[in-house]
Protein backbone atom coordinates (compact mmCIF):
# COMPACT_ATOMS: atom_id res chain seq x y z
CA UNK A 1 0.00 0.00 0.00
CA UNK A 2 1.42 3.37 -0.99
CA UNK A 3 -0.84 5.60 1.10
CA UNK A 4 -2.63 7.14 -1.87
CA UNK A 5 -5.77 5.05 -2.23
CA UNK A 6 -8.73 3.96 -0.19
CA UNK A 7 -8.36 0.89 1.98
CA UNK A 8 -10.89 -1.94 1.90
CA UNK A 9 -12.39 -3.05 5.23
CA UNK A 10 -13.87 -6.34 6.35
CA UNK A 11 -14.82 -8.33 9.45
CA UNK A 12 -13.61 -11.88 10.03
CA UNK A 13 -15.47 -14.81 11.45
CA UNK A 14 -13.81 -17.26 13.86
CA UNK A 15 -12.30 -19.24 10.97
CA UNK A 16 -10.67 -16.19 9.37
CA UNK A 17 -13.20 -15.79 6.56
CA UNK A 18 -13.44 -12.06 5.78
CA UNK A 19 -16.92 -10.64 5.24
CA UNK A 20 -16.66 -7.49 3.16
CA UNK A 21 -19.06 -5.29 1.25
CA UNK A 22 -18.72 -3.56 -2.11
CA UNK A 23 -20.81 -2.63 -5.15
CA UNK A 24 -21.47 -6.34 -5.76
CA UNK A 25 -22.80 -6.94 -2.23
CA UNK A 26 -21.33 -8.96 0.62
CA UNK A 27 -18.43 -11.29 -0.10
CA UNK A 28 -16.95 -14.01 2.06
CA UNK A 29 -13.26 -14.42 1.32
CA UNK A 30 -11.06 -17.17 2.71
CA UNK A 31 -7.99 -15.73 0.98
CA UNK A 32 -6.78 -12.50 -0.56
CA UNK A 33 -6.43 -10.65 2.73
CA UNK A 34 -2.95 -11.91 3.62
CA UNK A 35 -1.47 -8.39 3.64
CA UNK A 36 -4.17 -6.80 5.75
CA UNK A 37 -3.89 -4.92 9.01
CA UNK A 38 -5.67 -6.92 11.71
CA UNK A 39 -7.47 -4.96 14.40
CA UNK A 40 -8.78 -7.03 17.32
CA UNK A 41 -12.27 -5.97 18.35
CA UNK A 42 -13.15 -8.63 20.93
CA UNK A 43 -11.24 -9.31 24.11
CA UNK A 44 -10.20 -12.96 24.64
CA UNK A 45 -12.20 -13.16 27.89
CA UNK A 46 -15.46 -12.39 26.08
CA UNK A 47 -16.04 -16.08 25.33
CA UNK A 48 -19.85 -15.78 25.20
CA UNK A 49 -19.59 -13.17 22.44
CA UNK A 50 -16.99 -15.24 20.61
CA UNK A 51 -19.42 -18.19 20.64
CA UNK A 52 -22.10 -16.07 18.93
CA UNK A 53 -19.82 -14.06 16.62
CA UNK A 54 -20.13 -16.20 13.48
CA UNK A 55 -23.93 -16.39 13.65
CA UNK A 56 -24.23 -12.66 14.32
CA UNK A 57 -21.95 -11.86 11.39
CA UNK A 58 -23.71 -14.21 8.98
CA UNK A 59 -27.19 -12.92 9.92
CA UNK A 60 -26.01 -9.31 9.68
CA UNK A 61 -24.46 -9.88 6.24
CA UNK A 62 -27.78 -11.17 4.88
CA UNK A 63 -29.75 -8.02 5.74
CA UNK A 64 -31.27 -5.91 2.96
CA UNK A 65 -29.02 -2.98 3.84
CA UNK A 66 -26.10 -4.85 2.26
CA UNK A 67 -27.65 -5.66 -1.09
CA UNK A 68 -25.56 -4.54 -4.10
CA UNK A 69 -27.92 -1.79 -5.26
CA UNK A 70 -27.64 -0.06 -1.86
CA UNK A 71 -23.90 0.43 -2.18
CA UNK A 72 -22.79 4.05 -2.43
CA UNK A 73 -19.08 4.76 -2.62
CA UNK A 74 -18.98 7.61 -0.09
CA UNK A 75 -21.85 6.94 2.32
CA UNK A 76 -22.75 3.23 2.27
CA UNK A 77 -19.61 1.20 1.71
CA UNK A 78 -17.27 -1.38 3.27
CA UNK A 79 -16.49 0.94 6.18
CA UNK A 80 -20.19 1.48 6.83
CA UNK A 81 -20.67 -2.30 6.80
CA UNK A 82 -17.90 -2.93 9.34
CA UNK A 83 -18.90 -0.08 11.64
CA UNK A 84 -22.58 -1.05 11.52
CA UNK A 85 -21.69 -4.60 12.55
CA UNK A 86 -19.46 -3.41 15.38
CA UNK A 87 -22.23 -1.10 16.60
CA UNK A 88 -24.83 -3.89 16.37
CA UNK A 89 -22.63 -6.05 18.62
CA UNK A 90 -21.94 -3.15 20.99
CA UNK A 91 -25.63 -2.30 21.31
CA UNK A 92 -26.47 -5.95 21.92
CA UNK A 93 -24.13 -5.80 24.89
CA UNK A 94 -25.66 -2.55 26.21
CA UNK A 95 -22.86 -0.30 24.97
CA UNK A 96 -23.22 2.93 23.05
CA UNK A 97 -22.71 3.02 19.31
CA UNK A 98 -19.48 4.52 17.97
CA UNK A 99 -19.43 7.29 15.39
CA UNK A 100 -17.17 6.96 12.34
CA UNK A 101 -14.77 9.42 13.94
CA UNK A 102 -14.67 7.55 17.26
CA UNK A 103 -14.17 4.16 15.59
CA UNK A 104 -11.42 5.56 13.38
CA UNK A 105 -9.63 7.24 16.27
CA UNK A 106 -9.88 4.38 18.76
CA UNK A 107 -9.36 1.36 16.54
CA UNK A 108 -8.02 2.22 13.10
CA UNK A 109 -5.56 5.07 13.54
CA UNK A 110 -3.30 3.36 16.09
CA UNK A 111 -2.87 0.28 13.88
CA UNK A 112 -2.61 2.09 10.55
CA UNK A 113 -0.07 4.54 12.00
CA UNK A 114 2.02 1.62 13.24
CA UNK A 115 1.77 -0.13 9.87
CA UNK A 116 2.67 3.08 8.03
CA UNK A 117 5.83 3.49 10.09
CA UNK A 118 6.80 -0.12 9.46
CA UNK A 119 6.20 0.20 5.69
CA UNK A 120 8.20 3.43 5.52
CA UNK A 121 11.12 1.76 7.31
CA UNK A 122 10.88 -1.30 5.06
CA UNK A 123 10.90 0.88 1.93
CA UNK A 124 13.92 2.85 3.15
CA UNK A 125 15.85 -0.33 3.92
CA UNK A 126 14.92 -1.85 0.56
CA UNK A 127 16.61 1.05 -1.26
CA UNK A 128 19.85 0.90 0.70
CA UNK A 129 22.62 -1.64 0.88
CA UNK A 130 21.67 -2.95 4.29
CA UNK A 131 22.31 -6.34 5.77
CA UNK A 132 20.49 -7.19 8.99
CA UNK A 133 22.19 -9.62 11.36
CA UNK A 134 20.48 -11.04 14.44
CA UNK A 135 22.15 -10.11 17.71
CA UNK A 136 24.15 -12.82 19.42
CA UNK A 137 22.38 -14.26 22.42
CA UNK A 138 23.49 -12.87 25.75
CA UNK A 139 24.97 -15.39 28.16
Amino acid sequence: YDGHGDLHVGITDSRGVVYNYDQEGVHRAGSGWEQCISIPLVQPDMWELLQQWDNLLEEFSLEEAWLPHRYEEQQHNCYTFALAFVNRVRQGRGRAALSKAEFTERFLLPRTTEASRYLALQQQLAHRDVYIVPLAEQE
